[in-house]
């Protein structure tokens, strides 16, 4: 990792300062300065992306998607370069950090395939005499300059859920990353300035909460596209005015496992699913629902394995849980699990905390009143109960504000379709964890996990619009 790293401005890379610090989230040290935007950097990047919109529009298909395959190239080669960084700045264990690179390179791929496929349809327009002679079809265009804001959990790979459609799409755009994680983002910006992007189409500007009105409420933007928490989402939505918007937000992702299970196979998916990147993604697993008739001999193999994860520096190639973004967070979740206690829930295993680091924590018996059990948790915590028939176990998964995915853990087939129908969610996992997932399947939730769907096809539809063509003959 470099000393410093510029923003960009335009495709330009600019460093006026050097204000914002980037931190290694294990140790607290600062590893990296990179400059901070200001309101008016801002504007300049809203102008340049503007002018630079009807250059992208006529951009051929075949560049962008030339555009696209640079960059996977490019993430090939400086591969242990980007995992590094993300490892430091994000705290993610190395093995994960390599593994947000493949889906990275995943996602870039994708958008270059879909850069060409932008079609559209026939429609049939003969319905009654009075259109007898008429015809028509449609395209899809690009709405226009799109404003892009991105989490900090998977700064690289949700980035690139934004910045690869949007440039498949022919959009121009402007990214503000997590302001705690933006040097992932700041080298997908210097590889994308190798390329042959019209001058203006991208700015990549990192910059704190409080001074980001402008990604949300300026009308020159036609499109926000937010990642991040639902308090956040739901607020930028109210004052977005006219654009559309895409929201990604939190979840409480709960997997049921059915008396059925081979736990052999659920008891390892689970853990990962509840601790992998020490919990922080909106579909890690907050409640694990388990059929009465096998509960004590799941709880008794869940927790050993728990037990068994490895904590420490994410640079060390055994390290499974890392820190958390913050040891504020991790004092937040670790003051919910107390409160859970006090409520009577009993802590099977973890609970403790040093700084940023929060041992891998399970919780049985957890009150449905508790902030533990209504809100999202986003650290290493999962929550144990049991339930004695699938009617229980589906009204438990939907006692939730959130429906972002939800696992099951059966080989009874009706019983896999049946949660397909009824659990109101975005994507129902079978025999497999809510935290998956591959990134051209379409993502998202109802209820307040968000509005829209990404996944890159997804993503192209909500940054294009059909335009018509009728003809008379």
């Amino acid at each position: 990792m470099r000393e410093r790293y510029p923003f960009y401005v335009a495709n330009v890379a600019e460093s006026p300062n050097a204000d914002l610090e980037v931190t290694n989230k294990y140790t607290g040290e600062v590893v990296t300065r990179v400059a901070l935007a200001r309101a008016a950097d801002i504007e300049r990047a809203i102008v340049g992306a503007v002018a630079a919109q009807d250059a992208m529009r006529r951009m051929p298909p075949f560049e962008r998607k030339a555009v696209l395959e640079h960059c996977v190239r490019r993430f090939r080669e400086r591969f242990e370069e980007l995992a590094m960084a993300l490892c430091l700045e994000a705290g993610k264990p190395i093995k994960d950090a390599r593994g947000e690179v493949t889906r990275l390179i995943d996602t870039f791929t994708v958008a270059a395939e879909e850069a060409t496929r932008l079609g559209g349809e026939v429609v049939p327009l003969q319905i009654s005499s009075r259109a007898k002679g008429y015809r028509g079809m449609t395209q899809r265009v690009p709405v226009g300059p799109c404003s892009l804001i991105a989490p900090f959990n998977f700064p690289l790979n949700l980035a690139a859920h934004k910045i690869a459609p949007a440039i498949a799409a022919g959009c121009t755009w402007v990214l503000k990353p997590a302001s705690k994680t933006p040097v992932g983002a700041l080298m997908i910006g210097e590889i994308l300035a190798e390329t042959s992007l019209p001058k203006g189409s991208f700015s990549i500007l990192p910059v704190h909460r409080d001074g980001a009105d402008l990604f949300t409420t300026d009308p020159r933007f036609k499109l926000l596209s937010f990642t991040g928490s639902p308090q956040v989402g739901w607020d930028l939505k109210a004052r977005a005015g006219k654009k559309k918007v895409v929201l990604e937000l939190g979840g409480n992702a709960a997997c049921i496992v059915d008396r059925d299970a081979d736990l052999d196979v659920a008891v390892p998916r689970i853990v990962f699913g509840a601790f992998y990147q020490s919990g922080q993604s909106c579909i890690s697993v907050q409640r694990v629902i388990v059929h009465d008739a096998i509960y004590e001999a799941f709880r008794v193999r869940f927790v050993d394995a728990v037990r068994a994860l490895v904590a420490g520096d994410p640079r060390d190639e055994s390290t499974f849980l890392g820190p958390m973004i913050s040891e504020g967070e991790a004092e937040r979740l670790q003051g919910w699990i107390e409160d859970a206690k006090a409520r009577g829930a009993t802590i099977l295993c973890g609970g403790s905390r040093a700084g940023a680091m929060l041992e891998a924590t399970v919780v049985e018996g957890c009150p449905r009143e508790a902030p533990l059990y209504r809100e999202e948790a986003f650290g290493p915590v999962a929550l144990l109960s049991r339930f004695e028939t699938m009617d229980e176990a589906f009204a438990e998964v939907n006692d939730s504000a959130f429906g972002l995915q939800a696992g099951l853990f059966t080989n009874d087939l009706p019983t896999a379709m049946r949660a397909w129908d009824e659990l109101e969610v975005g994507g129902v996992l079978v025999n497999e964890v809510p935290s998956f997932r591959v990134d051209n399947m379409p993502y998202g939730g109802v209820k307040d996990s968000g509005l829209g769907r990404e996944g890159v096809r997804y993503a192209i539809e909500d940054m294009t619009e059909p335009r018509l063509l009728v003809l008379k003959s």
